[in-house]
């Protein structure tokens, strides 16, 4: 994220600018079509300044390629495909431009040819064949920005766009922010590590390194932490070394059950819960507050989200994302949610904004979306087949095929 805000140091465009190959024109002498223009010389771009010094008088036009400045007469730019060459003096063969796509060759006339981007023949003149309103194809100078306005703003994601932007503006060097260190805390008995051969009642760990895969792609560092077991003074230690990042999340023990232990946990580290609950499906026990590693220490903040592994992902791309965009100086950004139509009924229970696994599919304006197939928030197969979040009002028991539908894209 950038930590200071870029102005511009010079107008941009510094010039006004052609969009296109063709002809700067006076767009008062195209009344009448076809216009026939004696063709006075040609500009390009990055030329000497006082080689485009033209003065346009009535009836004459300039060549100019794409980029170069547009002479201060001139007040339009007709594009070279809505023209064609023609001689002023008698017995000279006329010649037209190319249209786009398509190569000329005149076996007439041998030497300089408007197609290859140099000027026409002495003698020569372009007849326009299609009018233009004045400003076509002219970008004015100072109209993306002036000198000294704010180009990009503090707390912007740099970008491919954004990085164009600031090498525009002469900036070789820029101020950023620190990419917050994330640490992650899987919990419960149950787990044990991927390499590992499970018991008959045991799982390996998969959510520690599915979120790390969700950290990484918010541009931040994941800090992998040991399984914390069900046991109060382990659980602490592990919270405590946690607690030295940016943000902790923990997955697990959040619920009402006995040996859910986090929340209890928490409260030996001064811990502030500023929500416990949300009205959502899955991820509904998730946990979110602040607590101090030592007495007087900086506070960090916590996520503890529920365990089941798509619970941790609805709620990382809801909760975590936005926050470590706020940790890392990001202005305050809205979730962004698309809208397709359903290619089949959804049915679901009413009472909870439920974000369930769906299908994109097709492409352009023929995009459908679906339920994808699984079987509830532990089952990370399923999910993994699909590309988005169907997001279900809390009050819609039945959704119909053909009725658009909110999309949280993954």
């Amino acid at each position: 994220m950038l930590a200071e805000s870029i102005p511009a140091d010079r107008d941009l465009p510094p010039f006004a600018r052609a969009t296109r190959d063709g002809y700067a024109v006076r767009s008062a002498d195209l009344a009448k079509l076809p216009a026939r223009l004696e063709v006075i010389g040609e500009i390009r771009a990055g030329a000497d300044p006082a080689a485009t010094a033209f003065e346009l008088k009535p009836g004459q036009a300039v060549e100019i390629m794409t980029g170069a400045p547009v002479p201060p007469s001139a007040d339009a730019v007709v594009m070279v495909e809505y023209t064609r060459l023609s001689p002023v003096a008698p017995g000279v063969p006329a010649r037209r431009s190319p249209r786009s796509g398509e190569t000329v060759v005149d076996a007439t006339h041998v030497g300089p040819d408007v197609s290859s981007g140099q000027s026409p023949r002495s003698g020569e003149a372009v007849e326009i064949l299609r009018s233009a309103s004045p400003g076509e194809n002219i970008v004015p100078a100072g109209s993306e920005a002036r000198a000294g306005a704010c180009v990009l703003a503090r707390g912007e994601r740099l970008d491919a766009s954004r990085v164009a932007v600031a090498a525009s503006v002469g900036r070789n060097h820029l101020s950023v922010t620190r990419r917050p260190h994330v640490a992650i805390l899987a919990t419960g008995d149950e787990l044990v590590e991927v390499a590992a051969t499970p018991g008959p009642t045991q799982i390996r760990n998969s959510n520690t390194y599915s979120l790390a895969a969700q950290v990484e792609a918010a541009e931040c560092i994941p800090m992998l932490l040991p399984i914390a077991p069900d046991e109060p003074a382990a659980l602490g230690r592990l919270i405590a070394e946690g607690l030295a990042a940016d943000l902790l999340l923990l997955a697990g023990g959040v619920s009402m059950g006995r040996y859910d232990l986090v929340e209890q946990a928490l409260t030996g580290f001064e811990a502030e819960f500023f929500f416990t609950g949300a009205l959502i499906q899955p991820g509904k026990p998730i946990v979110f507050g602040r607590a101090r590693r030592t007495p007087g220490s900086q506070p960090t903040y916590f996520l503890g989200l529920p365990g089941n592994p798509i619970s941790t992902m609805v709620c990382f791309d809801l909760f975590a994302r936005p926050l470590l965009g706020a940790l890392a100086g990001a202005a305050p950004q809205p979730l962004h949610y698309l809208q397709a139509r359903l290619s089949a009924d959804v049915k679901v229970k009413t009472g909870l904004t439920r974000f369930l696994p769906g299908l994109l599919e097709g492409e352009l304006d023929q995009t459908t979306v679906r339920l994808a197939p699984w079987k509830g928030s532990g089952d990370v197969v399923g999910t993994a087949r699909s590309n988005c979040w169907l997001v279900i009002p809390p009050d819609r028991e039945v959704i119909p095929k053909g009725e658009m539908i909110s999309v949280l894209p993954r």
